[in-house]
């Protein structure tokens, strides 16, 4: 799985122009299930991410998980994260999951990082979203497992 993490200040994403999901101080995490992925790769990405320590400490040093601040998630799929720029001016998205396995994938983790202790709200997967963000620093951070 692949993640883009963004230390935010708020976000929030709308389907319709409706607010379905949000998050205060946290993270925008935008996550991408690929070809081969499985509910154990969902749940060490989200380990990881629980504790990746991009949050200022009382020095101002990034010291701190975003369960060490109580920050919140907004979770949202994106299968772009799969990109293959390699050839051509078009990339190709061969090696992102299956839109069934790759919704089960994306809901897996975010289940997986709200038991770890981290409020999550989230997208809706193949919809249309129309996502905004306040970076914060800007920290923007990509994993993968």
């Amino acid at each position: 799985m692949r993640a883009l993490l963004q230390r935010v200040s708020e976000a929030q994403v709308r389907v319709d122009g409706a607010v379905i999901g949000q998050c205060g101080p946290g993270l925008m995490i935008l996550v991408c299930a690929m070809r081969g992925d499985t509910e154990a790769d969902a749940e060490a990405l989200a380990a990881k991410i629980s504790k990746c320590r991009i949050f200022h400490d009382d020095a101002g040093k990034m010291n701190r998980s975003v369960l060490d601040i109580g920050g919140s998630a907004l979770v949202v799929s994106q299968f772009t994260l799969s990109a293959d720029t390699s050839r051509g001016n078009r990339p190709g998205f061969s090696t992102a999951a299956a839109p069934e396995e790759g919704k089960r994938h994306y809901e897996h983790f975010a289940v997986a990082l709200r038991d770890l202790g981290v409020p999550v709200e989230t997208g809706q997967f193949g919809a249309d979203m129309k996502v905004s963000l306040i970076n914060d620093g800007p920290v923007t951070i990509w994993m993968e497992v």
